[in-house]
């Protein structure tokens, strides 16, 4: 069923916290509401959102969000070391990941607690503590916006890379995800190559993948705000790739300012991957504040909304001010993970 609402308070919609409003906001529960729609008289831009926990609204938005309420789990196991699971957009992501941990099916574990639906991660490609979502995605089911019928990708054509996709690309609008498709399987499959991980299970082989989401969710928790009680949008910045010259350079400069190897890693063709994380805090940034944001105090990749009371312009002052003091100082401009709407 279709719900409709015009000028829509977006506040309890974006992880942010941030007070706008947009022109119409849809829900709808099936790929035949979506059939249904008339998408040239809604209010433009269409544009699909799932919990907004990865945007920043930067003002009100004039044009209509679709909101999915497509929230079936389905099982496909034919007893085989190999199970898939068929998952509605609209189901919360670590929703997914809890039950997939619960059955003892190896391979969301390490997403745990990501915060969004299962639509938008697929979108997003979400990722965390050495894995990402495209590695178990064997399928994206999605309506075509153009050719107003159902359409499916096979994983490899969704065309994965670091936080993107076809969908947030050359498609971006047109395809509609309703349901992705999962491939996990029972073999004992743990990915502890993430140091936080080994140390969290206090060097133990674990045995079950809860035991690996368990962990996970002591990191997140640990480092990450609740975004129920303090507003962000999760990590705000892509790990910067860099040219391998470029490197060199930071890690010479890192050296003479105290001895201090510099994280990285290979990222291929001639190119090295630094944590932004690790170039924002060697600025000073941690926990500094910009009117009513701030960078969190435990883990300076994360914008908060400090005051509670942020405006989107208090967000975007903070984000410039971190781009050109890394930029400044390492001559590395860094890239928003967050979308900007």
């Amino acid at each position: 069923m279709l719900r409709k609402e015009t000028d829509f308070d977006l506040t309890g919609r974006n992880t942010f916290g941030m007070k706008v409003r947009c022109a119409c906001f849809v829900e709808y529960d099936s790929e035949e509401d979506l059939r249904t729609l008339d998408f040239n008289s809604l209010p433009q831009p269409v544009m699909p959102v799932g919990e907004g926990s990865n945007l920043l609204f930067t003002g009100d938005f004039r044009g209509t969000l679709l909101h999915s309420g497509i929230r079936f789990v389905k099982y496909v196991d034919l007893g085989l070391d190999d199970v898939y699971m068929a998952v509605g957009a609209g189901v919360i992501f670590d929703d997914f990941c809890h039950r997939a941990c619960e059955a003892g099916y190896w391979g969301a574990e390490n997403l745990s607690l990501i915060p969004g639906q299962v639509g938008a991660a697929a979108v997003q490609n979400v990722g965390a503590y050495g894995a990402e979502v495209s590695d178990i995605i064997s399928g994206v089911v999605c309506y075509d916006t153009v050719e107003r019928k159902k359409v499916t990708f096979k994983g490899k054509d969704c065309r994965y890379a670091y936080r993107d996709s076809r969908f947030k690309g050359e498609d971006k609008g047109r395809y509609i995800v309703t349901s992705v498709l999962f491939h996990l399987t029972r073999k004992h499959s743990p990915n502890t190559a993430y140091k936080g991980i080994g140390e969290a299970l206090g060097g133990t082989d674990p045995k079950t993948p809860q035991q690996v989401r368990e962990a996970v969710i002591r990191i997140r928790r640990q480092k990450l705000p609740d975004p129920c009680e303090t507003g962000s949008a999760g990590s705000f910045f892509k790990n910067p790739v860099v040219s391998e010259n470029r490197f060199r350079v930071i890690a010479a400069q890192a050296r003479e300012n105290g001895g201090e190897e510099v994280p990285h890693y290979d990222a291929g063709e001639g190119k090295v991957k630094i944590p932004a994380a690790w170039l924002i805090d060697r600025c000073g940034l941690k926990g500094v504040v910009e009117r009513g944001a701030a960078v969190y105090e435990k883990h300076s990749l994360v914008i908060v909304n400090q005051s509670g009371d942020a405006s989107p312009d208090d967000i975007l002052a903070l984000e410039k001010r971190i781009i050109n003091e890394v930029d400044a100082r390492f001559g590395v401009k860094l890239q928003p993970e967050v979308e900007h709407i």
